[in-house]
């Protein structure tokens, strides 16, 4: 799986907002400035701002400008999936050649390499549905997830 650096850096700033919230609920209690995000996860700034845009967009984040501005979670962070962070930046999960896997059509000794690819999107989906920005900023992610993330082959 290939993650952009847009889809990575809307990751941190979605965990970064969710660790603000209060016990990971969508409550305004604090807006986090764009600066303040770009700050704590090393972000570009001017970068940000585009992908702090299409969060809000994709209904992920709501924003204030103003001197007492800044950004904060549409939604609760364990509403939030990170399935649903990746789409609202890239798009739907799982793409080859800019197709969905079932509508590309393999003949003879390649035809079933469309099932990989659904069944690579089934498992990529899996995972990503499950956790949440709440899991994230918590830092307690599901027991799925950490079983496979403590298989050493999982690392190589």
């Amino acid at each position: 799986m290939r993650l952009s650096a847009r889809v990575d850096y809307a990751l941190r700033a979605s965990a970064e907002l969710a660790s603000v919230a209060e016990g990971g609920s969508a409550g305004r209690t604090r807006p986090v400035t764009a600066e303040q995000i770009a700050r704590s996860q090393d972000i570009p700034p001017k970068f940000l701002e585009s992908i702090l845009l299409q969060l809000r967009r994709g209904g992920i984040v709501h924003a204030q400008r103003g001197p007492e501005g800044g950004y904060w979670l549409a939604r609760p962070a364990a509403e939030i999936s990170l399935a649903e962070v990746i789409r609202v930046i890239d798009g739907p999960l799982a793409h080859i050649r800019g197709q969905r896997p079932e509508q590309l059509g393999y003949q003879g000794a390649a035809r079933a390499l469309q099932d990989v690819w659904i069944a690579l999107r089934a498992s990529e989906r899996e995972i990503l549905e499950l956790v949440t920005l709440a899991d994230v900023a918590g830092g307690t992610l599901p027991a799925r997830v950490n079983e496979l993330a403590a298989d050493p082959a999982a690392w190589s």
